[in-house]
């Protein structure tokens, strides 16, 4: 990962959400449900090779050239949350799973 910046600053909001939950819970199986979820998220978003899945998916299969990552880190300059945000689909996938996740999550930590 190039910005371990946005990684950081994932976990300690991801740590206060934590506390958070524990301190209104008092439940140790709802904090670890909230760090599990939370730890996935930040994972899925922030640390995959968007240089490599940005490309054509018949390219897929073949290492990323540094031409190739050239003109990624072009077109992938600004936020580092929304490098994934050039293609509807996987944005759209991504809110469909993760409004899920957390609607599930909210549902068994409000009970």
């Amino acid at each position: 990962m190039a910005n371990d910046a946005a990684l950081r600053t994932s976990l300690l909001w991801l740590a206060a959400v934590i506390l958070v939950v524990g301190i209104c819970t008092h439940s140790f199986k709802k904090m670890m449900a909230t760090y599990v979820l939370g730890v996935l998220g930040i994972a899925a978003l922030l640390l995959p090779d968007w240089d490599y899945f940005n490309r054509d998916f018949s390219r897929w299969p073949y290492p990323v050239t540094a031409e190739e990552r050239a003109n990624s880190s072009i077109h992938a300059q600004g936020s580092g949350f929304l490098r994934f945000a050039n293609s509807p689909l996987r944005v759209i996938a991504y809110s469909v799973v993760y409004g899920y996740a957390m609607y599930k999550w909210w549902e068994y930590v409000s009970t």
